[in-house]
């Protein structure tokens, strides 16, 4: 007997959680670091906040690839 899918159960959504902090860290310590270049350089505002959209799209996209994932496996289920 295959005890393949009790482990995808627990092991997927732990994965998808696991994610989902790191993302929330990358995407604090990106709002961290834009705010401060502003404070230290106000006239850069502007590229220093479309610099920090274009970081904070990549770091959720891969919260997103991991996501899409977790269904496929799911599925396996």
């Amino acid at each position: 007997m295959s005890r393949v899918p009790e482990i995808l159960a627990f092991v997927l959504p732990g994965s998808l959680a696991i994610a989902a902090a790191g993302s929330a860290v990358g995407l604090g310590k990106v709002v961290t670091t834009a705010l401060e270049a502003t404070a230290r350089q106000p006239e850069a505002a502007g590229k220093i906040l479309v610099n920090m959209m274009a970081g904070a799209a990549l770091i959720e996209a891969l919260t997103i690839y991991v996501l899409i994932l977790v269904f496929m496996l799911m599925g396996k289920i």
